[in-house]
């Protein structure tokens, strides 16, 4: 167990302190000023810090503590700090806990309110502790993976993530079909770019199609091609999806949208890869890797009869599962600071936001060289105009007027209420939905600093001491007593939610509806120990 280091000018309260503890297990050591602390806490080894808040013999205001506080933040801003003070010092204590400070308790103090709340301090700095850890091993993971494998300018840092592009980098050597599944906006199309990009494939095209918003009389025509006179208006040769995309990889999105008679025209040429192009009895061969993304739920479907089960088993050799953004919390504020970086330089350098956005969204993107047949259906004109993004002159070859930034002086960070703001978000849209409300900020924000308001999200209801829950509606049984009359079913709850989340504080409070802050008071006030509770459960 690490030490408690007991900070007090005066012996005989340094005394009691160390005698309490001793009789618990719980190892201390003591410094009688702030000076003496913090050397004590830069060596290291200190698991929590009790201090008062004044140690000059003439000094009530509790400024000495609060100055000592704030530099034990500095040196470790993990390091839980319970206050101990006297009435006068009271208000200072009470604004240090909204600053970070773990508690405050009352001289004189109650023995087994001490022992709680400090048994409770050391359990947090261990889970801190085993955070930075796993952090620290996360991050070497992810430099190795990026330094193996191409990520197409992929922004994580959840394990869950990690996972998934693991897989995508590891699956991609493999010519097996892949097979991409998770709600709209969450990154579908990255992870595909990413299994082509790490395959043998990558030099070859990456072409993609929403297969879903292709209706049954133009499906033939966009993926296998068309020959002039083939249906009214085709004046020249259609070379179809397949085609452009041989000895390459065909990213198609969207499949559970397929139609019936799509998903029968699609099943041969993935049995065969033979196909004609519509108005020809030409039989073509293609080599192509088939990589197809959904958001629905294919064996639900197939059970309903809107899906084909030998198709799912042709698209679905390697399936890899991407989860929701609520999910996977810890790529929010990376991702944020990505696209408000990037949409931030294109808003100076007078980049129109659409034009931003896709470089954002795709970075390191692979798309279909530039010797590619300029008459694929839907795709570049084989003579590109002069107007396109980035260009200098106009289709007529006349020079562009300079165009005005967006906004000459975009927000380059978020302040705490924002951070809280995105924090406390569910993201239904997912990565897709959080980018647009950065747009959103880079437009209406003219300041230096992004606010909740400029994201369009509501920061009032994440105050101090509650925030909303994430993953439990405030509905639930735990919720509703948290703050009632009835104390008995209050302890209940909050012992419940930590055997339920091992012990992990901040999922307890999330699932309760309380900030950390608020749950340690109340597991005090009730006598509810951490390390019992982990103990029993």
């Amino acid at each position: 167990m690490q030490q408690v280091l007991i900070v007090d000018d005066n012996p005989s309260v340094c005394t009691a302190l160390e005698i309490l503890f001793d009789v618990h297990g719980i190892p201390t050591v003591v410094a009688h000023t702030p000076d003496a602390a913090l050397e004590i806490v830069a060596r290291g080894d200190i698991g929590a810090v009790i201090q008062d808040m004044n140690f000059s013999d003439d000094t009530t205001s509790g400024q000495e503590g609060a100055a000592l506080f704030r530099r034990l933040r500095e040196l470790d801003g993990d390091l839980p700090v319970l206050l101990m003070t006297a009435w006068t010092s009271l208000e200072t204590a009470v604004a240090l806990v909204k600053e970070g400070a773990a508690d405050y308790l009352a001289k004189p103090w109650d023995d087994a309110k001490v022992v709680t709340t400090v048994k409770n301090m050391l359990r947090l700095r261990e889970l801190a502790l085993e955070n930075h850890r796993l952090r620290a091993q996360s991050a070497r993971a992810r430099n190795e993976l990026q330094d193996r494998y191409d990520l197409c300018g992929l922004v994580y840092a959840s394990e869950a993530m990690h996972r998934v592009v693991s897989l995508a980098a590891s699956v991609a050597r493999a010519d097996a079909p892949v097979l991409i599944s998770g709600p709209n906006g969450s990154g579908k199309e990255k992870v595909a770019e990413i299994v082509h990009a790490n395959s043998p494939r990558r030099q070859q095209p990456f072409v993609k199609v929403n297969a879903g918003g292709l209706p049954d009389d133009l499906l033939e025509a966009e993926l296998f091609g068309a020959e002039v006179g083939a249906f009214t208006g085709a004046t020249k040769k259609r070379i179809g999806r397949f085609e452009a995309a041989d000895g390459g990889t065909l990213f198609l999105d969207e499949i559970g949208n397929l139609t019936p008679k799509g998903q029968m025209k699609l099943l041969r040429v993935l049995q065969t890869g033979e196909f004609e192009r519509l108005g020809s009895t030409i039989t073509r061969k293609v080599d192509v890797r088939i990589v197809s993304a959904t958001n629905a739920n294919l064996r639900q479907m197939i059970s309903a009869g809107s899906f084909r089960e030998d198709l799912l088993f042709r698209l679905n050799v390697i399936e890899i599962r991407i989860s929701p953004l609520r999910e996977r919390s810890e790529d929010v504020l990376p991702l944020a600071e990505h696209f408000l970086a990037a949409l931030g330089q294109a808003a100076r350098l007078g980049e129109t936001l659409n034009e931003a956005r896709n470089s954002a969204l795709s970075s390191g993107t692979i798309n279909l060289p530039g010797n590619l047949p300029g008459n694929l259906p839907g795709n570049l004109p084989g003579n590109l105009p002069g107007n396109l993004p980035g260009s200098t002159t106009t289709a007529a070859g006349e020079p562009r007027p300079p165009v005005a930034p967006v906004n000459p002086s975009p927000p380059t960070r978020f302040s705490p209420a924002a951070v809280r703001a995105m924090l406390g978000h569910d993201w239904p849209g997912n990565v897709r939905e959080l980018q647009n409300r950065i747009q959103r900020a880079i437009l209406l924000c003219h300041g230096g600093v992004v606010e909740p308001g400029d994201l369009g999200l509501d920061d009032a209801s994440i105050a101090a001491d509650t925030v909303r829950p994430r993953h439990h509606p405030v509905s639930e049984p735990g919720a509703r007593v948290i703050g009632s009359e009835d104390t008995e079913a209050e302890r209940r709850a909050i012992i419940h939610a930590l055997e339920t989340h091992a012990g992990v504080v901040a999922r307890a409070a999330a699932e309760l509806g309380l900030s950390r802050q608020a749950l340690y008071r109340r597991m005090d006030r009730l006598g509810i120990s951490l390390e019992r509770q982990l103990r029993q459960s």
